[in-house]
């Protein structure tokens, strides 16, 4: 007799013809030829790692939200639709969209206009090289272990829905990434990004309407959800206590507005090297500027063909009815998006749905591979290890920096493996990481006075907080949803790291204001005080304490001048329609979220 495991298997297993299959290969092989086509752009290690910036806004801006449309994306957030409803929104309107529109408007100017190469880079010319290599650090450790929860979430898929064993199938999803990123560097990565975007929506949209057919439309599936637990307030973004698990409606805003809205959020798309990278590769300051806001645009719709099919997962298939019924299944919430493709699909769109399945899985791996490349080459083995090699050595290093990166995901995809809940790991891993990072990056943006040492004091140890306060969560010493319990941790390394910052800074030296032209605000053209310091400073040539004026600076020695003030003063390039305003169009998409909001209050 079959096991129990076994059977939920076969119960999941699509009904796949030779037709599905065909789209499946068409696509892997679609994938390795973009590779094989951008290798031919390679020259050197700045093509590699960040596509040679010459890339237009609107591939950046489209391979910027692809990047994040990966495994915990689509699994992570139907099975939350399924679960909770409506209230799974939060993490995408108020947990991203005002987060895309800061970074494009206020910290790519300061991103793109420094000519840093990555994030930690840039810490180094704020701050000092032990902020660089602590952030270096930390950010390749977690780029490896968010890897490989997309490889862990792919080989569940394939295990389930082709019988693959997971032994087989991750491997087999690590190579291909390997494939392309390895030959084509960054380039290939934004571009099968792309093509990605496209491929995940051939997979949502048909799944909706289908899904939405057959429930009845919008008001069928409202009627049926109400029905099941935790009843109406599925149907109402706030106050969200079914999601956070936290009774008192107030409380739950809080947690939701501050931890998720502000910390998760801010620390994660304004910092997460993996997304600016893409903006980094811009070709201009104004595409740069741009990128995350012609991102933000699907952000806030996407919802609509992830958290709706979540919710139709939940009534109609009865698996998942059971499960939210308190009944007896071996089927998780995580099998919603499985579950409703075999439910709802026909053979062909299965195909290619499963095509869009395995787009997603490889989109958000390679983001985090791509990333670590940059990362591990300029700012750890170029900065650190081994300075002053010609460039082709630091292309080699590349190179090989893909190859371990895909083989430690493989590695960690088995960490993974070892949690219940994805959403609840990769939520953990967001408040260790880019929590504490946002806290020491914006008030050193904003506070002139911030040292050096604060900076990697403040990064270690809100990392600290955050792990202890999840380890608070898990042991249920603090009783509250592993979901909540991330807002929690989150907000404590926000707290703790900026307030280790300020006592830090109040007894160590801070650099001097030439230092800082173009990296915190008040000394910044566009800051309050930053047109008048820069004009002072004589801006237009080399910056002050570069090599033209024989000064000290290990910082803006390396920097020339773009324009007038690292590229923040003076109109952007390209940038003359209204529709080429970040401004502008930061705001418009700010005011559409606030309708979706008023649609599902």
């Amino acid at each position: 007799m079959l096991s129990e495991t076994v059977l939920a298997q076969t119960d999941l297993r699509l009904n796949t013809t030779a037709l599905d299959y065909f789209f499946v290969i068409f696509y892997f092989v679609l994938v390795l030829g973009i590779g094989v086509m951008a290798r031919r752009s390679i020259a050197s290690s700045l093509d590699f790692l960040l596509s040679g910036r010459a890339l237009p806004a609107w591939v950046t801006g489209l391979a910027f939200i692809s990047a994040n449309l990966g495994a915990i994306e689509l699994i992570g957030m139907m099975a939350n639709g399924a679960q909770y409803g409506i209230p799974t929104v939060h993490y995408y309107w108020i947990g991203a969209i005002p987060a895309m529109v800061f970074l494009g408007i206020v910290m790519m100017p300061f991103y793109y206009g420094s000519k840093a190469r990555s994030v930690p880079e840039f810490l180094r010319m704020r701050f000092n090289k032990t902020t660089q290599r602590v952030n270096g650090i930390t950010f390749a450790l977690a780029a490896v272990l968010i890897a490989g929860v997309n490889l862990y979430a792919l080989g569940l898929v394939l295990e389930a829905l082709l019988g693959w064993s997971l032994a087989l199938a991750i491997p087999v999803a690590a190579l291909v990434v390997l494939s392309y990123t390895f030959l084509g560097g960054l380039n290939a990565a934004i571009y099968n990004e792309v093509l990605q975007f496209f491929v995940i929506l051939a997979l949502l949209i048909p799944l909706t309407v289908a899904g939405l057919a057959r429930v009845g439309g919008w008001d069928g599936l409202s009627a049926q959800v109400s029905g099941l637990p935790p009843g109406p307030e599925q149907l109402s973004a706030w106050p969200g206590t079914t999601l956070t698990e936290i009774a008192n409606p107030f409380l739950s805003v809080l947690g939701i507005v501050f931890g998720l809205g502000f910390v998760l959020s801010f620390g994660y798309w304004t910092t997460n090297f993996a997304e600016v990278q893409r903006a980094l590769s811009a070709r201009n300051m104004s595409a740069a500027r741009r990128t995350p806001i012609i991102a933000a645009f699907p952000k806030a719709l996407i919802p609509l063909v992830i958290v709706i099919p979540g919710m139709i997962a939940g009534v109609l298939v009865p698996q998942l009815t059971t499960l939210k019924e308190g009944g007896a299944t071996d089927v998780t919430y995580n099998n919603a998006l499985s579950l409703l493709m075999n439910e709802v699909l026909p053979n062909g769109i299965l195909g290619v749905a499963l095509a869009g399945l395995l787009a997603s899985f490889m989109a958000g791996m390679a983001a985090n591979i791509s990333s670590l490349n940059t990362v591990f080459t300029y700012d750890l083995w170029q900065d650190w290890v081994r300075p002053g090699r010609p460039d082709e050595y630091y292309l080699r290093i590349g190179r090989m920096v893909t190859v371990v990166g895909c083989l430690l995901a493989i590695g960690t995809a088995a960490i993974a493996g070892q949690y219940a809940n994805l959403m609840d790991y990769i939520q953990a891993l967001f408040s260790f990481f880019n929590a504490p990072l946002f806290a020491i990056f914006i008030l050193g943006l904003f506070w002139k006075r911030m040292t050096g040492t604060a900076g990697w004091t403040g990064l270690i140890s809100g990392t600290v907080a955050a792990v202890i306060v999840d380890s608070l969560v898990r042991g249920g010493v603090i009783p509250v949803s592993s979901q909540a319990g991330s807002f929690l941790g989150a907000s404590a390394a926000f707290v703790v790291g900026i307030a280790v910052a300020v006592v830090v800074s109040t007894v160590t030296t801070p650099k001097p204001d030439s230092d800082l032209v173009g990296l915190v605000w008040a000394l910044t053209p566009r800051g309050r005080r930053g047109k008048a310091v820069a004009e002072g400073a004589g801006v237009g040539g080399e910056f002050p304490g570069g090599p033209a004026a024989g000064g000290r600076g290990d910082v803006v020695a390396e920097r020339r001048a773009v324009g007038v003030s690292a590229g923040l003063e003076g109109p952007d390039e390209e940038e003359g329609a209204w529709w080429q305003s970040p401004v502008v169009l930061g705001a418009i998409v700010l005011v559409l979220t606030l309708v979706l909001y008023l649609m599902f209050w």
